[in-house]
């Protein structure tokens, strides 16, 4: 990733034999140029961060990963920074695991695709210090069926997907409790896990798969928990969703959507104000029409947000 400039090719040469007070004056208005074009080094370098990159005009580009570069919101996003100077690049992810190593190896700048549970797992797994900068939406996560319209038609030891990677599994278990379909001992928790489903008290039986794969389950199971951006994607209309969990509630905290920086950029300027224009109207607006008004705009102060991700880490760590 070509880094921020360090200041001209060249500095231009003084005169060959300059003489007298001339000389001084020359020899100090030189030293004056040399050091405003190293402030200017400087304050580039300060301004882009150290995977950003500055143009000769000063504007900065941005690499973003995500896995939704189809969203409606991004092109409004994305001109708001260019009004600002700041050009971003979209680097798209189909496999989402993969975003937060590419954020780690500094092939993008930040990245927008996950929760904080999400982040909280990253980070615990792969000793990593991944932060959040700006927070975003909850979105919903929903059960969605093709055999049934209400939670109620689901027959006794029904067959439900949920998705197979760690955090969303457990948020589609918490999902069924609410909706009355299953019991997990203890309550469970934002690490439940099939294990931890008391099958005496449940009234159907859960199928982890691919999160990637619970759409095109639907015709072989009862019902199936659907990322908000897999059902999207998949044409499947939220307000038919049987049942989804409440992104108002204070229990969603663990699936605020951030933007996430290496720990090292987190007071990066041009990356906080990519954070805060995302809470400007027309952006935010065009966010939550993408989600068919299905997201909850979080707008929570950064240390909020890297309070309740050390919780959650805290909380990963006492599991492993």
């Amino acid at each position: 990733m070509t880094q921020p400039p360090t200041g001209p090719d060249e500095i231009p040469a003084l005169p060959d034999k300059p003489t007298g007070r001339r000389t001084g004056l020359l020899t100090a208005v030189s030293i004056a140029a040399v050091a405003v074009l190293v402030a200017a080094a400087v304050l580039v370098s300060h301004l882009t961060g150290a995977g950003s990159r500055a143009d000769a005009a000063g504007r900065v580009t941005v690499k973003i990963g995500t896995t939704d570069q189809s969203s409606d919101f991004w092109p409004v996003l994305t001109r708001r920074a260019a009004e600002e100077g700041i050009d971003i690049e979209l680097v798209n992810f189909t496999d989402y695991t993969q975003a937060n190593p590419a954020l780690a190896q500094k092939q993008i700048d930040l990245n927008l695709f996950q929760h904080l549970l999400f982040l909280a797992n990253h980070n615990v797994a792969d000793h990593d210090t991944l932060t959040p900068i700006g927070s975003t939406v909850v979105v919903p996560l929903s059960l969605y069926s093709k055999k049934h319209t209400t939670v109620a038609q689901i027959p006794r030891n029904g067959r439900i997907a949920i998705p197979n990677d760690p955090t969303n599994q457990a948020r589609a278990l918490l999902v069924l409790q609410q909706a009355g379909l299953l019991k997990l001992k203890g309550g469970g928790s934002v690490l439940a896990t099939p294990a931890d489903v008391d099958t005496a008290a449940s009234k159907v039986r859960v199928t982890p798969v691919d999160a990637a794969q619970t759409v095109a389950s639907l015709p072989s199971v009862d019902a199936a928990v659907i990322n908000n951006n897999f059902a999207l994607d998949a044409a499947l209309d939220p307000s038919k969703a049987l049942y989804g969990d409440d992104p108002s509630k204070p229990e969603a905290e663990p699936y605020i959507n951030v933007f996430v920086a290496r720990a090292a950029d987190k007071d990066n300027p041009t990356y906080r104000k990519i954070a805060a224009l995302y809470h400007e109207e027309a952006v935010k607006k065009a966010a939550i029409d993408a989600s068919k008004g299905t997201a909850v705009a979080v707008d929570r102060p950064r240390a909020d947000l890297e309070r309740i991700l050390a919780s959650l880490e805290k909380t990963v760590r006492a599991a492993h």
